[in-house]
């Protein structure tokens, strides 16, 4: 991606999630870039191409942090590095996170593209598959992967979005290295309740004899 077209994106999601698609305009875009709005057509035929582009790099950057956990040697490594690897692009990223995550009504869209619904629905499967193969190894209960997989992002998401609206500390900027640390030990304390214990497996025994 060009580097101008980079701009373009980062002072486009701050108007989208500012204004909204209705108090989003192309002239209000090229103000915030510095450009003419003409100029900003050589890039983008409308809004909605451009909302489309927005939405598309969020997936985009977020598949490349998620799919970096696939060099994990074992079930339960990959499991912590596709973890990391989503606190990581948020905390890089935090306009396109919260861009992917703004009702498609909300910018003026009936419904978000089946091009980009499928980038999102690829990241659900990525996540459920990582769940799923730790409790073929042993590690976490055996439960329905996709809603354990949904319990792990509704707790990553609401860290996450406090974070980032900046209500885990109100009237401070917390430091990025301390709020891993929160999520990290606040991920751990969930984990525990997932995890198979030696009572799990004694019960397990008991039902198979």
């Amino acid at each position: 991606m060009s580097e101008q077209r980079e701009n373009i994106l980062v002072h486009a999601c701050d108007l989208f999630l500012r204004d909204g698609f209705e108090g989003f305009s192309m002239r209000k875009l090229a103000r915030a870039v510095g450009v003419t709005a003409p100029a900003l057509y050589r890039y983008y035929d409308s809004k909605e191409e451009l909302l489309h582009d927005i939405l598309s790099e969020a997936y985009r950057r977020l598949r490349h942090h998620l799919y970096d956990s696939l060099e994990g040697a074992t079930p339960a490594e990959r499991f912590r590095m596709a973890g990391e690897g989503y606190l990581t692009f948020a905390i890089e990223n935090p306009r396109l996170y919260n861009a992917i995550f703004v009702s498609p009504h909300l910018v003026g869209l009936a419904e978000i593209p089946d091009e980009i619904a499928a980038q999102g629905c690829a990241v659900g499967r990525f996540w459920n598959d990582r769940i799923r193969e730790c409790m073929d190894a042993g590690l976490l209960r055996r439960q329905d992967p996709e809603q354990v997989g949904l319990t792990l992002w509704a707790h990553a998401h609401g860290m996450i979005s406090l974070y980032t609206r900046q209500m885990l500390a109100p009237g401070e900027d917390l430091d990025a290295d301390v709020f891993r640390s929160m999520y990290k030990d606040s991920v751990q304390r969930l984990f525990e309740g997932l995890a198979v214990t030696a009572d799990d497996d004694d019960s397990t025994a008991g039902a198979a004899a």
